[in-house]
């Protein structure tokens, strides 16, 4: 008797100690593998891709796009389709990210001639799918469902001739996005639960979730409420469906483990000892598919409560920068009548008073960014000459105007435009030197966006100082020489027009300001 307990202790400490190993060593080829493949990659990447990718994490969008363009070139002269099209197709996604519309078409007209005829006919159909998504997603962005439609349908003929599953996948999430992002959330449904089963059938648990955070993100980017709404309500539905699936797997294996148990139990001892062991061991697994059950329940509730919590922080955010808005714009009226009251002439009471106006104007746009605009109709040269002519009497001798405006139209919001314009105009008045130029200059990059560019001659703005002219309170600083908030009461006008206001780090002739509109 006392032989056959140490005998069923053993089986069972064994089958564990086997168990454990295969887990083990399944862990360390997987590792061993996404080395090799990590290590392929990198050997396979060109410098000049190498130097691309590094540009264009950093945001240097204009160098990045050209080394994107010299890479693709190299691969090309070098016979590597593959290669060439994937830089290719990135310098496309950063020319349309600045809406250079017209470059991104004639640059994916060059990858797909690129692609070569010797290539078997599946690897050229997967090749030309990438050009045609970006087409694709170009439509997209320019709101022509119609055009989007025609590359769906031209994507599904080189997936279908392809014959890639990761291509099929990747056509139903496009499909999907298009649905979502047009109205159309009954097909857009469908598509998206077809490739969502699809992976979850195989397990690829990680992989759809990814998938749900990228259209949820695609949403928020585009300013897409429905998409976003449909997106995340999809995502805590399949959230629920997987938990119940591994949950279920986890009671599968349980029982799995309890019928081996059993079995083992059976062929070693029949005896009313061995089934008494058998009826513990079973009371134990009940107990820890009960704990199972329970934990998972704790996780869940954990996940919902997460949820809750961060949506009542942010709405706490929201609340908390209103009222630092309001906070700012009461004192600043408080402190108007007393500063009425002392001598403007005096060029530090002029200064405070100044400063005074603009927080309480960069607070009231705080507080009021969702707020909409009205826009009116203008002559963009005329408009431009009457802005240009108010600071001929401020600039240095010699210094040359100059107004680059076509006889056109154009609608925008004329108020927070004149206001931008007239600041950046008098800001190079004041740094333009003796004998320089300030040019102002008007381009509609297509039907929905245009610009207004205004630079001139002199020194340049350090790079790593850029960004900060446009951040508010960043220094202390001398309020008879600025006060530095006339840059970030533009650029915060500009975002409430839906636009920006950036400078352009390719100028190396002094300071290029760019005021991109979308109408």
């Amino acid at each position: 008797m006392e032989e056959r307990k140490i005998i069923l202790t053993f089986a069972r400490k064994s089958i564990i100690v086997i168990n454990e190993m295969k887990r083990k060593a399944l862990f360390l080829i997987l590792c061993i593998c996404f080395c090799a493949v990590a290590v392929a990659q990198g050997v396979q990447k060109s410098e000049l891709q190498q130097r691309a990718e590094e540009e264009d994490a950093k945001g240097n969008v204009a160098t990045a796009r050209y080394t994107y363009i010299r890479a693709f070139e190299d691969y090309v002269n070098r016979g590597q389709a593959a290669q060439g099209v994937q830089c290719g197709t990135k310098a496309v996604a950063l020319y349309y990210k600045e809406n250079y519309y017209k470059e991104a078409f004639e640059l994916l007209r060059r990858v797909d001639q690129s692609v070569d005829n010797n290539l078997p006919a599946a690897t050229q159909r997967a090749l030309h799918y990438m050009t045609s998504k970006e087409r694709m997603q170009m439509y997209m962005k320019l709101r022509k469902p119609s055009n989007v439609q025609e590359q769906l349908n031209i994507m599904e003929g080189h997936v279908n001739a392809a014959g890639v599953d990761s291509l099929k996948n990747d056509l139903l999430y496009n499909k999907a996005i298009y649905y979502y992002t047009f109205g159309q959330t009954e097909k857009g449904n469908v598509v998206f639960k077809e490739m969502a089963d699809k992976l979850t059938a195989d397990k690829d648990y990680d992989r759809v979730e990814e998938v749900f955070k990228t259209l949820i993100a695609n949403g928020r980017k585009s300013n897409s409420a429905s998409l976003v709404a449909q997106s995340y309500s999809n995502y805590i539905a399949w959230k629920d469906s997987v938990e119940a699936l591994k949950t279920a797997a986890q009671i599968e294996a349980l029982q799995q483990q309890i019928e081996e148990g059993k079995a083992i139990i059976a062929d070693k001892d029949s005896s009313l000892s061995s089934r008494r062991l058998v009826i513990i061991g079973l009371c134990i697994l009940a107990a820890i598919l009960a704990g199972a059950l329970v934990l998972g329940a704790i996780v869940l509730l954990r996940f919902i409560m997460t949820t809750r919590k961060q949506k009542n922080t942010i709405k706490q955010l929201n609340e908390n920068n209103a009222l630092k808005a309001k906070f700012i714009k009461n004192i600043s009226s408080q402190l108007t009548p007393s500063l009425q009251k002392l001598d403007g002439k005096i060029p530090e009471v002029k200064a405070l008073r100044d400063f005074s106006d603009h927080v309480q104007t960069l607070a009231e746009l705080d507080s009021d960014l969702d707020s909409v605009r009205q826009k009116e109709e203008i002559q963009v040269q005329p408009f431009c000459e009457t802005l240009m002519d108010e600071i001929r009497n401020k600039v240095r001798d010699g210094v040359e105007l100059l107004v680059k405006a076509p006889k056109l139209t154009a609608t925008v919001d004329k108020e927070y435009v004149t206001h931008i314009l007239r600041h950046l105009l008098s800001n190079a008045a004041i740094y333009t030197p003796e004998g320089g130029h300030i040019t102002l200059d008007f381009k509609k990059r297509s039907a929905r966006t245009q610009q207004f560019l205004v630079w001139n001659t002199g020194s340049t703005i350090p790079e790593e100082n850029r960004e900060d002219v446009f951040k508010p309170f960043l220094e202390v600083k001398n309020l008879s020489e600025g006060d530095g908030l006339g840059l970030p009461i533009c650029k915060t006008m500009a975002q409430k027009m839906d636009g920006d206001l950036t400078i352009d780090p390719t100028f190396a002739k002094g300071t290029r300001f760019v005021l991109d509109l979308h109408i």
